[in-house]
């Protein structure tokens, strides 16, 4: 019996980047999960009161308001980087300080459903831009200068489909141990 407290920064642990090109099926299933993002978390925080939102997921962690915010944040320069990427050889993308980006005040005064509805907005756009890349275009990279390693577009697609389960998990098991 496995007695460890949870990993509440790790809810579903780390990602797992692949070595080798996805499979159409991979791919697919990996699309299909930012498809469905915008909606998982819509659901994931419908009812939440404005106390709630104000929850921090852990202590010392991000409040779930500010989770909501940092999602199209994030996903924003991953889209950005993908167009850079097929644009480009190779590029070297902006790391950007995603704990400074989530104190802004803009997080604070901004309502939840405006950031709901950019990330839809979103993944919508960048759900077409991935069901029409070429096995070819998958295998294009950028390059992130903090991490000094060069990522393909299959292991970008693995890694932000894991980054919104991962913040996705961070509200659900919030709600869980609160009983929201």
């Amino acid at each position: 019996m496995n007695t460890a407290a949870p990993d509440l920064s790790y809810p579903i642990g780390h990602p797992v980047l692949p070595d080798e090109p996805l499979d159409r099926g991979a791919r697919t299933a990996y699309m299909a999960q930012v498809a469905t993002l915008p909606d998982l978390v819509r659901s994931s925080v419908l009812g939440l009161s404005p106390e709630q939102l104000n929850t921090p997921y852990r202590p010392e962690g991000w409040t779930v308001r500010q989770v909501l915010h940092h999602l199209p944040d994030s996903h924003m320069n991953s889209y950005t980087r993908f167009r850079l990427a097929l644009t480009e050889d190779n590029p070297t993308i902006r790391p950007y300080d995603e704990a400074a980006w989530a104190e802004l005040p803009d997080v604070e005064a901004t309502p939840v459903a405006v950031s709901l509805a950019l990330l839809e907005a979103l993944h919508i756009r960048w759900v077409k831009l991935l069901r029409n890349l070429t096995d070819e275009q998958w295998q294009r990279t950028f390059f992130h200068p903090e991490t000094k390693r060069k990522f393909t577009l299959d292991q970008a697609l693995v890694l932000y489909a894991w980054h919104g389960r991962h913040h996705l998990a961070h509200i659900t098991e919030l709600r869980k141990r609160e009983q929201w």
